[in-house]
Order: structure tokens, then C-alpha cells, then sequence
């Protein structure tokens, strides 16, 4: 990456930088392929299914309809990335597992009460010359009266009590993007937890706004020093099981 060039900050790709500025640079800088994610494909199908449903008329959002779309959702997925077929052992399990999480939903939230009005928006900013700041919100309300709420849905479980604060750092990423595009500050941040039905809730204040902002550019004056000094230290944590760069990386082949 030249230093030339703007740095593309995402609420992704500043956790990853925090998380592990090895795994950042892995994937960010060099590129390096990955296998699917099956956790992370099952997330896009429940997604993609959520999307969809409100292309509906709002007495049919109804929990079998939505587990009605997971076959031709999922096919469509396969057609998009067809090495997938080969890491799913059993589909039907694959699908009832998906279903499932549909119908979590269900419990939190009635889609016949309200009209989705942006679904996987694309919110961008330059914050400064040197960074551009992206990220995709997928669901986003604007109230008759005006007020926004940002909904992000999580196929995985609520954060343990003292982490929502790192949860909701990405929808105050979006809520800051939309607060200079739009100059509204967003009423309502919901995360809803799939895994176990739980929300997390926050009503972003404009230092929240502004706390993020100092955050995100701090993040990006290290991501340019690593580049910079091509300095990328590894963090071991117990999250390097999961990480299918475990055999390349210095910390764990020494």
C-alpha cells in the first residue's frame, strides 16, 4: 500500500488492526487468501434472508416466510462461491441451524410493524485527505418524525457484561459517517445477538461521536506507521485457534 494513496478505514478492518496488526497486514496488505468462514457464510445467508424479507408486504414478514427464502438464498450463495458446497457435510442441518436464528429474530423484533427504509446501505466519508472511512449498516429507520436508528444483526451471542462497549464501537463508526453526511445525529444503535436473542442498545451522544472519531484516527496514524516501518507485530490471544494464518505466523513458529 502506498503512502501516497488514502488508507480505507472500516470498523472491520480498525478491530482487526487492534486485534492483531499481523492479522491487518495478512489480509489488508498482502491479501492473502482464506478459506470460507462457515460461521461467517451462515451469517451472509441469515443476512441476506433478513434483506430480503422486507421486499415484502408487511403482513407476510412472517418467521415461515423467512425460512421459506433459505433454500434459494442459499443456492444463489453456492452459485456465487461454489467451493462452499464441499465444506457443508450435511444441509439439512446447515439450513435448520440457519432457520433457527430466523426465528430468534422473531422473538426480538416484529417486521410488520415498520417499514425498513435503507437495507445494506454503503455509508462513506473522507475524514481527512489521507482517510477514507467506509462501512455496509444493514438496517437503517428513519422514523416519520425524523429519528434514525441503526440496526446491526449478529448471528453469534451477546458480548459478556463490560463488553458492549467494544460491540457497539462499529455502530458508532456508522452513526458517525451518517452524522456528516446527513448532519442527524441517529436516535437509536441496536445490535441484535441471533445467537441467544439479546439486544444491546445505545443512544450515541455527539461526544460518543467525537470520542470515535479521535479513536479512529489514532488507530490510522499506527496502521501508517506499521506501513511506514513495515512493522507488524503479532498479538497471540486465544482467538489465534480460530485464525487460519496460525501456521505462517512468528508467534507460533518459533
Amino acid at each position: 500500500m502506498s503512502m501516497s494513496q488514502p488508507l480505507r478505514l472500516s470498523p472491520s478492518a480498525v478491530s482487526e488492526y487492534q486485534n492483531c496488526p499481523l492479522l491487518y497486514r495478512y489480509r489488508k496488505i498482502d491479501k492473502l487468501p482464506e478459506p470460507p468462514s462457515l460461521d461467517a457464510e451462515r451469517g451472509t445467508l441469515v443476512h441476506t434472508v433478513l434483506h430480503d424479507l422486507f421486499d415484502s408486504h408487511a403482513g407476510e414478514r412472517t418467521s415461515e416466510k423467512a425460512v421459506s427464502l433459505l433454500p434459494s438464498r442459499w443456492r444463489a450463495q453456492i452459485e456465487n462461491k461454489p467451493e462452499l458446497e464441499q465444506l457443508i457435510g450435511n444441509e439439512k442441518e446447515w439450513l435448520d441451524r440457519a432457520a433457527s436464528l430466523l426465528q430468534t429474530y422473531f422473538a426480538v423484533e416484529d417486521p410488520t410493524v415498520f417499514e425498513a427504509t435503507h437495507r445494506e446501505i454503503h455509508l462513506e466519508n473522507d475524514l481527512t485527505e489521507k482517510i477514507y472511512l467506509h462501512g455496509y449498516v444493514d438496517r437503517l429507520d428513519v422514523a416519520p418524525t425524523g429519528e434514525v436508528r441503526i440496526v446491526d444483526y449478529k448471528s453469534g451471542k451477546a458480548p459478556k457484561p463490560g463488553w458492549e462497549e467494544k460491540a457497539l464501537f462499529q455502530l458508532r463508526v456508522y452513526a458517525l459517517l451518517y452524522w456528516k453526511n446527513k448532519g442527524v445525529l441517529p436516535r437509536l444503535l441496536q445490535l441484535i445477538y441471533l445467537g441467544d436473542g439479546k439486544l444491546v442498545k445505545n443512544s450515541p451522544t455527539m461526544n460518543d461521536l467525537e470520542s470515535t472519531e479521535k479513536t479512529l484516527l489514532r488507530v490510522a496514524q499506527d496502521i501508517n506507521v506499521s506501513i511506514e516501518k513495515d512493522y507488524w507485530p503479532p498479538n497471540p490471544t486465544k482467538l489465534c485457534d480460530w485464525c487460519f494464518f496460525k501456521k505462517i505466523c512468528p508467534a507460533h513458529n518459533r
